[in-house]
Order: C-alpha cells, then structure tokens, then sequence
C-alpha cells in the first residue's frame, strides 16, 4: 500500500513538473562580433553574449511558425530593454576568439520564459491596447471527430477484345477417265477407268486488340464525433488572453434568430471535410444578428492508435484545420487560417494519448490564430 501511495505521489510530481515544464523552453544562439584593441574586452565579451541570447531567442520563435516570428520583431525591442524577464538563465556552450579577424564567437543555452513571451505579444495585440471597451466579441466551434465507417469500393474493370482473321485456300482438282463395251452374244460388258488428283493450299493469319479501361472510386468515409468539453476551455483561455470577448457558439444560438444551429455544423462535420454552404451562410447571418464579430471554427481529426517505438506508450496522432472569420465584412473574411497540420500525443492508455493530442493540438491551434490575429493589428 505505501509503495502504491509513493508512486501516485511521483506520478503526480511528473505530471505537475511536466505542466510547468511547458511554460519554460530551451533554445541555443550564437553570435560573432569584432572588438577592437589588442584583445577582446569585458563589454564586447557582453555583447556578443546579449547578441548570442536574442539569437536563442529568435530561433525558439522561428520553430513556432511565421505568424509567431513576426510577433518575435514586434517584441524584439522589450526583451533588449528587460531580458531577464524573458530569459531565465544562460548557459555558455563554446566561445572562441580569432585575434587575426579580431571576432570573438560564443555559443550558449538559454532557457525561456515562454509565459512571459506571450504575455509580451498579447499587450501588444491592437485587442489588448484597445482596453476592456475594445475587446470584439468572438464566438468559436470546433468539432472533435475520428473515422466511423469506412466504406472502400472495388475497381470496375472493362475489357473489349477484336478478332480479326484472314484466310486465303487454293483448290486444283483433276480427273481422267475411260469407259468401254464388249457385247457378246446377249450381253454387253463395260468397262471404266477414272484417275483424280487434287492439291490444296492455304494461309492464315490473325490478329488481336485488346482495350478497355479501369473506373476507381474514392472511400466514403463518415465520422463520430468525440465528446471534447475540455477543450472548450482551452480555446476560451487562449482566445480571452489575445483580448477578445469570448463566447461558446453553443451560448450564442439562442441569440441567432433561429438562423444558426450547432447541430447543422456538426452533421455536415460527421459527413465531410467541409460546411455545406446553406450551412455555412445561416452560420454568418445568425452570428450577426447576435452582434458576433469574429468565428473560429474547424476540426481535430483524431487518428488512430499505435505503440510509440521510443517510449513504449500509446501514440495518437490529431489532425487540426482552423480559420477564423472576420464576418463584419460583406463577404466574410477569412483573416487567420491553421492546417492541415497534425500533432501527437502520448500516453499510457489510448484514453490519455488521445486526450493530450487533442489538447496540444488545441492549444497550438488557438496560439496560431491569435499569433495571426495580432500580426494584422484587428480589433
């Protein structure tokens, strides 16, 4: 029983070092730089590892994606004036100094602050300078699903065979014969002879064309959806932090007029990649008359399980597509767009593997949105 006890309490440790581990990232950097004078100074040394750091730094942003190196130039200015708020500690991997160049290299680690990096871009989201008063509504619907039925069609094949035969015969035929009577007394006797020959000759050939053709059909597929309440507040979290006023399309229906459904997007979902139009207009009529700005909407596809050959765990791999409509314009806008792209998750069950896919690929899906959304200065 304590033995049971201590490993419920280091799980738990793992699983509480883990989640924090997530807020704090390590990335490496290198810069050169020239000195002047005999030999390589204290400020230069300085520089050159303040100049190795926002390397580290811009390397953790350039692995995140565009939409997030972009925000990296927007902040760039904040991590130079404070970087101790953005850079927990620095390790030094390798230096050298070239005193014929005059440069001195050095190589380092640093781990990163990732919370407070987000929390640099967000304040500097045109939402977030907007203040309380300015943060737009935005309402968001987001289908997890997995492969239900899987319907696979022969090959239908059509084969033509022509036949084609010439044959050409010669015949020569011939006969000799004769013929005699002796008549003696009262009877008469006859005599014949006949001698034939005949020769035949003849030539064949033939010929074969085959054709036809081979009509291949694509698998139906249709999906189940996956019971994910969870994730609804990972969207609600990461979307309220960007500044915007968030809402569960599930509470905005009421306000719609009638004109949208949650249950017509998720049957088109069940059925397709895609919202019917029909679907898809009374969606954006509906999110209008509840005064709705914004509407992200997509699917996590969720594959199936397999064993992780590294650690031995249980692996899910999830499918996310996302965009985020700005449906203040005539024509909806897309105006921040994610997939396909797929993340994945490990676990000791398939349960948990499923799960932490579907979060990590929820909470970079949002990320990307806002990231987008903050590049365009939208309010």
């Amino acid at each position: 029983m304590q033995v049971m006890k201590r490993f419920l309490l280091l799980l738990a440790a793992a699983l509480f070092a883990s989640g924090a581990a997530a807020q704090v990232q390590q990335a490496r950097g290198k810069a050169t730089v020239t000195y002047e004078g005999w030999s390589i100074s204290r400020d230069d040394k300085a520089r050159a590892l303040s100049a190795a750091q926002m390397k580290a730094v811009e390397f953790y942003y350039a692995e995140a994606g565009e939409a997030e190196s972009e925000n990296f130039d927007a902040i760039r200015q904040k991590i130079l004036a404070e970087p101790d708020r953005y850079i927990l500690d620095s390790t030094i991997l390798a230096e050298e100094e070239n005193s014929d160049k005059k440069q001195y290299t050095v190589a380092v680690r640093v781990s990163l602050n990732v919370a407070n990096l987000r929390n640099a871009v967000k304040s500097n989201s045109a939402v977030a300078k907007g203040g309380p008063a300015g943060r737009s509504p935005l309402a968001f619907i987001f289908v997890s699903r997995e492969v239900g039925t899987s319907r696979a069609y022969d090959d239908r094949v059509y084969k033509r065979i022509d036949r084609k035969a010439d044959v050409k015969a010669q015949v020569n035929a011939s006969e000799q014969g004769t013929e005699g009577e002796n008549i003696r007394g009262n009877q008469i006797g006859t005599n014949a002879a006949t001698n034939a020959k005949m020769s035949a000759s003849m030539q064949s050939s033939a010929s074969v064309e085959t054709g036809g053709s081979t009509t291949r059909r694509a698998t139906d597929n249709t999906f189940r959806l996956i019971p994910s309440a969870n994730l609804s507040q990972v969207f609600t979290s990461t979307f309220a932090k960007a500044g915007f006023k968030v809402n569960e399309a599930a509470l905005v229906e009421p306000y719609t007029g009638g004109q949208f459904k949650v249950a017509n997007v998720e049957n088109d979902y069940k059925n397709g990649m895609d919202l019917k139009p029909a679907t898809l207009a009374s969606m954006v009529s509906g999110m209008r008359v509840a005064r709705m700005s914004y509407i992200a909407l997509g699917t996590l596809d969720v594959g199936l399980a397999d064993r992780d050959p590294n650690s031995g765990l249980m692996r899910v791999a999830v499918t996310v597509n996302a965009k985020l409509l700005d449906i203040g314009q005539t024509i909806p806008d897309t105006v921040a767009s994610v997939g396909p792209v797929q993340y994945a998750g490990t676990g000791p069950t398939e349960d948990e593997a499923r799960t932490n896919a579907l979060r990590l690929a929820a909470n970079n899906a949002a990320r990307e949105l806002t990231s987008q959304i903050t590049n365009l200065s939208l309010r």
